[in-house]
């Protein structure tokens, strides 16, 4: 066999193979060909599926490249709310706030700060899955309340020790309200504005922009704190079901230079705030914080983080035409909402009233009649005591008021102060100034009038009331402006006394001393009063709590504007004991600052317990005591003696010696000749003055001071059952 035949024969199918090659590559191109084709479909039918599980808001944040990759659903197992209060309101709060959790079937508890151990147990919140809702109020000075103390003082500690870190407390779910009043312009609701900052600081997740009650219903938000906690409540159940739902919304893109940081931390890369989304806040200069203020329930519809995945080029151009116009609706819808706000808030400044529906409530409760929008009127026991024959109040044996015939009433239910042994337990309104809906003085007397007269009536056929003092009971003589609040805010002050003075009626003003100003402009009194609670700064700040920063300048000024009063004037000393009974120089020298006509000086009346004060019936000097106080500072004060004598009220009164006419005390009031002279004043424009000594008259044995009456007009039958026993008179 030939050889070369063989070798043929091997190669010819390599031959035949290089000879075909190009159909060969031919096959592999197009082989390749479709599967690429084919990889490209099972994508694109992948990113379908993808897309039908993308919620439609999800889908347009994606077109933005500002879609942070799925998070796992947050499951909220119940809610814990944690209370600090001092009234009561912040607890009335936990309570309305647990039963709107229960009705979403959720495990609710409510805890009092007071008994909560923070180093013990706060912890534990981390991994329990609970949110939890801290209500708490700002007391004086801008400190938390007796009850919220000590956790607020370890929550502050614990954020600034190295040792605990800022990744303490991450994984808490919380939210904060806070309670506070905006006329302590300083001081608004800094302690809830402090527990937001500090649970975020230790690295809690806040789910919600904390809610901030106000007590001023003219600044208030909603009009009351009531409905400033009803606000943020509904947002609260509104977050709550979205919790549980596993939604959970992004970042509003106003980190700090415009870096979103919501990846590092979640919600809690936002300093805590109420502030409106678009607000920047200033950070701490020690801490890398963003500033932005938004919560995860206020921010937009379209809110931006980073995504991961890979833009196009040719959408870059799309992408950002989309943002720049989104940026100028955005900003323009801002402007019209300020705009509206502030227009808004402004018109509702003018007409809101100063009691808000939850006030109205509470004070009728107490037996307010209320009148218009700010003023109230009630009788006082004193006026029922001497309707039955049973005696009068200390103004009955002082100055001869006639107590069944006195109304008790107010034309301005706001106050300056918030005093510790307030008789009303701060159930009235606060402020520095007048801003509320303001009513005529003329119908404030009028419905004043009716409704005291209304409120006599209910007496008649009642067993004791003596007919003839009923009868004489129907017509007013006497206004004691002393209810409550501050009457001298009150704008039309002057045109009310007028309308009193025209009808008949004596006007006993009383004021707190932080009005110098209204205080030099108020018109003839037949009496007016300055409260004096306290004879230093510091007692004053304690005692009075007042609003004003530059409380104590106001304080002597007020003093300073009384002296140059030509009427009757009084200083009221209060006495708590343990509080200001030690400062006997310091009251004298305010004597001598005011140059009151008379001094009354009573020990503080127990109200009962109050969660608005601390005061106990430890702090009520016996009525031994009060005389003791009296006579070592008549001593200090030599212009002045001891004239009359109340016991009952656990008062005395200590009166200039030109009342002492030869042996005689002349402290009574003659009332028909004050209102001669007032007739007078007001026919002369003003011009014809009178003083003090124009119109007093004597003072009856029985008031005196050492008298075996104590102050109990013999007449009386509560004078004939006294035991007399007792002698504590005389120093």
């Amino acid at each position: 066999m030939d050889p070369s035949l063989n070798t043929w024969d091997f190669s010819s199918p390599l031959i035949s193979l290089w000879i075909n090659r190009f159909y060969i590559y031919l096959g592999f191109a197009f082989g390749f060909s479709l599967w690429i084709c084919f990889q490209i479909v099972i994508r694109k039918q992948d990113k379908k599926s993808q897309e039908k599980t993308v919620p439609k808001a999800s889908q347009d944040l994606m077109t933005t490249n500002c879609l942070s990759p799925p998070k796992k659903e947050i499951i909220v197992s119940g809610v814990k709310i944690f209370y600090g209060s001092q009234t009561g309101t912040a607890k009335k709060f936990a309570t309305i706030l647990a039963e709107a959790v229960t009705s979403l079937e959720l495990p609710v508890a409510i805890t009092d700060l007071k008994e909560y151990d923070p180093d013990d147990h706060l912890v534990e919140e981390v991994t329990s899955k609970n949110v939890c809702a801290f209500l708490v109020a700002t007391y004086t000075d801008g400190r938390p309340t007796e009850s919220a103390e000590w956790f607020c003082r370890w929550l502050e500690e614990a954020s600034s020790d190295f040792r605990f870190g800022k990744t303490y407390l991450k994984g808490m779910k919380y939210a904060v309200f806070g309670l506070g009043n905006s006329a302590y312009v300083s001081h608004f609701n800094k302690v809830g504005k402090n527990v937001d900052k500090w649970l975020w600081m230790l690295g809690a997740h806040r789910v919600m922009t904390r809610g901030e009650g106000d007590c001023d219903v003219v600044k208030s938000k909603h009009g009351s704190i009531e409905a400033d906690f009803r606000a943020w409540k509904a947002k609260f159940i509104s977050r709550l079901q979205a919790l549980r739902k596993g939604e959970k919304k992004s970042c509003g893109g106003n980190c700090k230079k415009g870096k979103c940081e919501s990846n590092q931390r979640g919600s809690e890369g936002t300093e805590p705030g109420p502030h409106p989304p678009d607000r920047v806040h200033q950070r701490d200069a020690e801490e890398e914080e963003p500033v932005g203020s938004t919560s995860e329930e206020e921010s937009g519809s379209e809110d931006h983080q980073s995504l991961n995945s890979v833009i196009d080029v040719e959408d870059l151009g799309k992408i950002m035409d989309h943002v720049k116009k989104e940026k100028r609706e955005k900003e323009q819808q801002e402007g019209e909402t300020s705009a509206f706000r502030s227009t808004a808030k402004s018109e509702a400044s003018e007409r809101r009233a100063m009691i808000s529906p939850a006030l109205r409530e509470a004070l009728t409760k107490q037996g307010y009649q209320l009148i218009g929008s700010h003023s109230g009127v009630k009788l006082c026991r004193w006026t029922k005591s001497m309707l039955r024959g049973r005696g009068g109040c200390y103004k009955h044996t002082f100055y001869g008021i006639e107590s069944h015939r006195c109304m008790e009433t107010t034309p301005s239910l706001a106050c300056a102060n918030k005093c510790v042994f307030c008789w009303r337990h701060h159930t009235n309104p606060v402020g520095t100034e007048w801003r509320w809906k303001m009513d005529q003085p003329e119908m404030i007397l009028k419905e004043a009038i009716e409704n005291h007269q209304n409120m006599i009536k209910q007496f008649k056929g009642v067993p004791g009331v003596k007919e003839e003092r009923f009868e004489e009971g129907m017509t007013v003589k006497h206004c004691a402006l002393s209810l409550v609040g501050e009457p001298i805010m009150y704008p039309e002050i002057n045109r009310f006394l007028k309308l009193l003075h025209e009808c008949k009626i004596s006007s006993f003003l009383v004021t707190n001393a932080q009005f110098p100003v209204e205080i030099r402009n108020l018109k003839p009194v037949t009496q007016l009063y300055v409260s004096v609670d306290a004879s230093t700064k510091e007692s004053l700040k304690k005692i009075d709590r007042p609003l004003f920063k530059d409380f104590w300048q106001r304080f002597l000024d007020s003093l300073k504007a009384l002296a140059a009063k030509q009427q009757r004037t009084v200083y009221r000393l209060t006495l708590v004991k343990a509080w200001n009974v030690d400062e006997l120089q310091a009251y004298a020298e305010l004597v001598s600052l005011g140059s009151p006509d008379f001094i009354e000086v009573k020990g503080v009346t127990y109200c009962g317990e109050s969660s608005a004060s601390s005061l106990t019936m430890a702090n009520v000097p016996w009525h031994e005591e009060v005389v003791r106080f009296v006579c070592e500072l008549v001593e200090l004060i030599p212009d002045y003696e001891i004239a009359c004598e109340h016991e009952h009220s656990n008062c005395l009164l200590i009166a200039h010696k030109k009342f002492k006419i030869g042996r005689e005390w002349w402290t009574w009031i003659d009332y028909n000749r004050f209102q001669e002279l007032i007739q007078e004043y007001e026919d002369s424009g003003g011009s014809k003055t009178f003083s003090a000594k124009d119109y007093m008259a004597r003072t009856p044995h029985w008031a005196l001071f050492g008298a075996n009456e104590r102050g109990f007009d013999p007449k009386d039958t509560r004078y004939q059952r006294k035991n007399k026993s007792k002698d504590v008179s005389g120093c």
